[in-house]
Formats: C-alpha cells, sequence, structure tokens
C-alpha cells in the first residue's frame, strides 16, 4: 500500500489497513468502469458518500457506527477494485471470499461488528441501490425507463444533496471521504 503496508489478501490484518489507503485507492477507483459524465470519474470513493448520505436520509435516528458501516460497504474495493456485479457473480466464490474477509478485517480495524447485522446489510444495499438508480440516470447515460428496470424506483420523497453526483478529481474525493470518515469515527 502506498502507506507502506503490506496487506495479505489471503488473511488481511487489520493492523495493515490504513484510512489514507481506503481513501486513496477509492478516490482513484472509477464507477461504471469510467463511462460517465463530467470532466473527471464518479469515483467509488464519491459513491461510498452518496450512499451514506442516502443511508442516513432512510435511517436518520442511525448509530454514527451504523453509518461508518454504510461508508465502508465497498472499502475492499481499494484493494480489488470495483466490478459490476453480473461480473463477480462469474467470479464466483473466490472472489466473493477475498472481498468478505478485507470487509471483515476493515471492521475489524474500526471497531465495527463484522459481519454487520442482516437488518443493517439490507438497509445499506438499499442504499445502494438507490444511489446506483441515481448514478445511472444522471451520470452513465441510462433512460429512466431502463433504471427503473434494473434498479426499481427509488422513494419519491427521498431527499440527499445533489453535490454529491458531481463527479470530482481524485485529491477532492479522497479529502471529502477522509474527512467523512474521521467525523463518524467520533
Amino acid at each position: 500500500m502506498l502507506s507502506g503496508r503490506r496487506l495479505d489478501l489471503l488473511n488481511p490484518s487489520p493492523e495493515d489497513i490504513e484510512a489514507e489507503d481506503i481513501a486513496h485507492g477509492l478516490s482513484r477507483v472509477a464507477r461504471w468502469n469510467g463511462q460517465t459524465k463530467g470532466p473527471h470519474a464518479f469515483s467509488v470513493a464519491q459513491h461510498s458518500l452518496l450512499v451514506e448520505n442516502i443511508f442516513s436520509v432512510l435511517a436518520p435516528s442511525a448509530s454514527y457506527g451504523d453509518r461508518l458501516a454504510a461508508l465502508l460497504h465497498d472499502a475492499p474495493e481499494y484493494v480489488v477494485g470495483d466490478m459490476i456485479s453480473p461480473f463477480k457473480a462469474v467470479i464466483g466464490g473466490d472472489y466473493k471470499a477475498v472481498e468478505a474477509r478485507l470487509l471483515a478485517a476493515i471492521h475489524n480495524r474500526f471497531n465495527l461488528p463484522s459481519p454487520s447485522t442482516t437488518a443493517l446489510t439490507s438497509a445499506i444495499k438499499e442504499a445502494d441501490r438507490i444511489a446506483a438508480y441515481h448514478e445511472a440516470v444522471t451520470l452513465a447515460g441510462f433512460k429512466e425507463e431502463d433504471a427503473l428496470m434494473i434498479f426499481g424506483k427509488p422513494p419519491v420523497d427521498l431527499l440527499f444533496n445533489n453535490e454529491l453526483l458531481t463527479p470530482k478529481s481524485s485529491e477532492n474525493a479522497k479529502t471529502a471521504f477522509l474527512r467523512h470518515l474521521s467525523k463518524l469515527k467520533g
């Protein structure tokens, strides 16, 4: 890792996980394989901020720990990159096992339960699905009817910060991610 840490993908240690490495990596991983509007790619760091924001709107009484879990839901991608779900399914169990071990180590590093409760995981997945819908329509050129077919209809009354859907430079995305992570860690 850029921090100098060595991360064993087969047996990741929480001691080898640094917030700076996560933020740096996620800010340079493009969502939608870079096929988005704007002068910059829409990064996984930005997606993570959007998901946490939507999660907070859906669950306004969520604890800081639950919000941190939402922010870190795709954190393993700082090492393995972002792959679309159908491709992950084709790759199968080995990929999912590596991703699960990384997420468990990340949760351990930030004192979060691993695995998260089923209810929390479901709530984060719902926020992730809503984020994907908005990203698809706003950034990735999807027609609304196609996005509705794939992601379903998001709640009509959902209000979130639209600034979160503006692609930023990797440095700005990294800074925003680290700032929010620090706020949620307390």
